[in-house]
């Protein structure tokens, strides 16, 4: 009986917070009408910086084991994988400083991530040539999707460390992807499937009003 009340309340949380965020989209909240270029503005439009790196999820914070732990790339691509821990890391390394940016206002910068580069990873799949889009799928079963064209990017990642030490549970560990161009909702957490698609597709959010890409410097909030 516990564990059914600790659900409910879960879900409750869960539900009043998805509706506050679907109230944001339709009320355009925080939105400012600016647009700005990043090379000319390093904090985006309607953005302020803070120095702690905020929680946020949808009430639930998958507890996944590395033993336990598997990455599934597959959809549209030459060479399905899917990788244990030991084979994600066996992958080479990468370390990216970039600065993240959430839809809830929030900026943070000089983030410093390890973990294995996009592009490695596309290199090892091959995506065919009417992939365009991907759809990220996470531990929490929470999804958002993203042009293939923002994945293959020199910063993008899938991120097991932040600033030389496991990415924490609350925070997105064992793995989450790094995408810093965008809103920080498109850097899924508790990562635990890729897949490539021909047609853009709305994950969680997107069909709850948020918008399809999420580009901080042009406002990208809502659909």
């Amino acid at each position: 009986m516990a564990d059914d009340g600790k659900d409910g309340l879960l879900g409750q949380v869960r539900k009043k917070l998805v509706e506050s965020k679907e109230r944001w989209a339709r009320e355009g909240r925080l939105l400012t009408g600016r647009s700005a270029r990043p090379e000319a503005e390093r904090l985006p439009p309607g953005q302020r910086r803070v120095e702690n790196w905020p929680i946020l999820d949808l009430g639930i914070q998958p507890d996944v084991p590395l033993d336990r732990w598997k990455l599934e790339m597959g959809g549209l691509v030459e060479t399905p994988l899917a990788w244990d821990w030991e084979t994600f890391r066996a992958q080479p390394q990468i370390r990216d400083v970039s600065d993240i940016h959430c839809v809830t206002q929030w900026s943070r910068y000089e983030n410093a991530w390890d973990g294995v580069s996009a592009r490695h990873l596309l290199g090892l799949v091959k995506p065919k040539p009417e992939a365009k889009f991907l759809m990220f799928t996470s531990y929490d079963d929470y999804t958002t999707n993203l042009p293939l064209s923002d994945f293959d990017d020199d910063d993008v990642l899938l991120a097991h460390a932040w600033e030389g030490k496991p990415i924490p549970r609350d925070h997105g560990g064992p793995v989450r992807i790094i995408v810093p161009k965008l809103y920080f909702w498109k850097s899924a957490k508790w990562i635990r499937r890729i897949t490539f698609m021909a047609d853009d597709r709305p994950g969680f959010w997107e069909a709850r009003g948020y918008h399809m890409r999420g580009d901080p410097w042009t406002e990208e909030r809502y659909g």
